[in-house]
């Protein structure tokens, strides 16, 4: 087909449904998908609801429907200027495909599309038998092309070529934005340099987010590192979005005259208002308590859940997800990442034996260290370049890997299963097998432990790059290491089947390889648990 015929096709496929010929095509899948007047959309699902969020070019007079099936959802504005909303379904059919369409409410001319519509399916019911489930994961999409993270046309095509082999639901780990403000070791090369000020200013502290100048320095600074990474080419795959420390706009630094974390109120402000506008918050799950942090506000649950959610995907996978920076405290031996309710709701699930695999997904990875000051283990570097944990770290809580330590414990108590747990955070991809830590033996059913593989980190971003040394296990612990921490961009895809997980891990070096073998991406590690 030459240019000119599939072009004049395009045009009449776009004035079919309403849409302008010069609507931007979809970047994977058929090319004749037309994003129309939209930039962005991620979704989430459950067996019974769907959450869609959307940014658009142009502002609506009206506000927007999407049609699920026979079901119209008014669309809720989510910022002031009108080109932000959010759909929430329920009462939906599990395991079932729906078609989805956005209408605009506001045209002269009739219904009018503002994209093509696409398809989307709601999870099995958690009692159905389900025999196999594809997972993709990932971490640290974010950052700036300013400041040295990889092209976002890069990212794109690599989470394009994971798309590729079309997993049911996709995990995005933590640092989906990089901006932080008054960090001592990131700062000045982030939302305190020269270019970042130019490009947005600096937020005011004292004010809101939404209705004020720092609403326009949040679209500024985290839209450009969300919105052309996804596109609209997860719009048919339910993503889930686990919040890091940098999604609160700081790096978990801590020194004499700052400690970072716990958030203040405006870093959390930031965090959970980037959430509102760009990506799904965690649908509603049974098993999982109404009242945890971040889902119940004013004494009354939350239809949505901001740090703690559930990926159940019938009865064959229960994923376990938790952002440990929003709870954290600094109470020394008595300190916690998590609250006691998220713990106890943590261990509850890794008991309940209605579910064949449960996955732990924390923000903060167990097994490796850096030496940083916000992880689970009190490990620093030596001058030898080793860590060590017989020198004190600055500000470290005792008590942060007490609960480490309690949550690996019921990992691996859980006989029937394979305790597996996957993180991102330390720009690596890696493989290892945890079977002690602390005094808790863990070797009868040792913690599989994942460093998922990072997307858009920069050169001074790997672990290498300021501590000029690679993430090694921490010395609280004995881990035998099955691929040790490879600093290269990539991705896991992890498959469930009712007797075994199948891991393949994906990287691409951007030094030896070029950007079209991302297309054909293999694995260079497979392993069969």
């Amino acid at each position: 087909m030459n240019r000119r015929i599939f072009l004049s096709i395009s045009v009449f496929f776009s004035s079919f449904f309403g849409l302008s010929s010069k609507a931007e095509l979809s970047r994977s899948g058929s090319k004749s998908w037309s994003a129309g007047n939209v930039l962005h959309i991620l979704p989430c699902v459950s067996d019974t609801e769907l959450l869609v969020k959307i940014s658009l070019k142009n502002t609506l007079a009206n506000p927007p429907e999407l049609h699920v099936g026979m079901q119209k959802v008014r669309g809720i504005q989510t910022d002031s200027e009108g080109k932000f909303w959010q759909f929430h379904a329920k009462g939906l059919v599990p395991q079932t495909h729906y078609q989805l369409s956005l209408v605009d409410l506001s045209s002269t001319t009739g219904t009018k599309l503002l994209c093509d519509p696409w398809d989307l399916q709601t999870f099995p019911a958690p009692s159905t038998n389900i025999s196999n489930m594809r997972l993709l994961m990932f971490t640290c999409t974010g950052g700036h092309e300013m400041h040295g993270y990889l092209p976002t046309a890069i990212r794109n095509r690599l989470l394009n070529r994971a798309l590729s082999f079309k997993p049911d639901a996709a995990i995005a780990n933590g640092d989906h934005v990089y901006w932080d403000l008054r960090s001592p070791l990131t700062a000045m090369s982030l939302g305190q340099s020269e270019s970042a000020k130019n490009l947005a200013g600096l937020p005011n502290r004292s004010l809101p987010i939404l209705g004020s100048s720092n609403e326009e320095f949040l679209k500024k600074t985290a839209g450009p590192q969300i919105v052309p990474v996804y596109g609209t080419d997860f719009r048919s795959t339910p993503t889930f979005f686990i919040q890091d420390d940098h999604d609160y706009y700081e790096n978990d630094d801590a020194e004499d005259h700052i400690v970072t974390f716990p958030p203040d109120h405006f870093m959390t402000e930031m965090a959970r208002t980037t959430q509102l506008l760009y990506y799904p918050e965690f649908l509603p799950d049974a098993s999982r308590p109404a009242g945890l942090p971040g889902a119940s506000a004013n004494g009354k649950a939350l239809p949505i859940s901001e740090s703690f959610g559930t990926l159940r995907y019938g009865n064959l996978v229960e994923v376990l997800m938790y952002n440990v920076r929003r709870t954290m405290t600094m109470a020394g031996q008595s300190a916690v990442f998590l609250q006691d309710t998220v713990e106890n709701w943590l261990l509850e699930r890794m008991k309940e034996d209605s579910v064949k695999h449960v996955v732990n997904v924390p923000s903060n990875p167990p097994g490796w260290s850096a030496g940083k000051w916000g992880e689970w283990y009190p490990d620093v570097f030596s001058s030898e370049g080793k860590l060590t944990i017989q020198k004190p770290k600055p500000y470290w809580q005792t008590g942060w890997v007490k609960q480490h330590d309690r949550l690996l414990k019921a990992m691996s108590s859980m006989t029937n299963r394979i305790p597996l747990v996957v993180s991102g955070d330390l720009h690596a991809s890696a493989l290892g097998k945890i079977t002690k830590t602390g005094d808790t033996d863990l070797s009868e059913n040792p913690v599989i432990a994942v460093l998922s593989g990072s997307i858009g980190t920069r050169d001074s971003g790997w672990p290498s790059g300021k501590r000029k040394i690679l993430p090694q296990p921490s010395k609280h612990l004995e881990m035998e290491e099955i691929v040790k921490p490879i600093e290269l961009h990539g991705f896991t895809i992890i498959d469930f089947t009712t007797d075994k997980i199948k891991l393949q891990m994906f990287t691409w070096d951007k030094k030896k390889q070029s950007i079209e073998d991302i297309d054909s991406l293999q694995p260079y590690k497979t392993l069969e648990i």
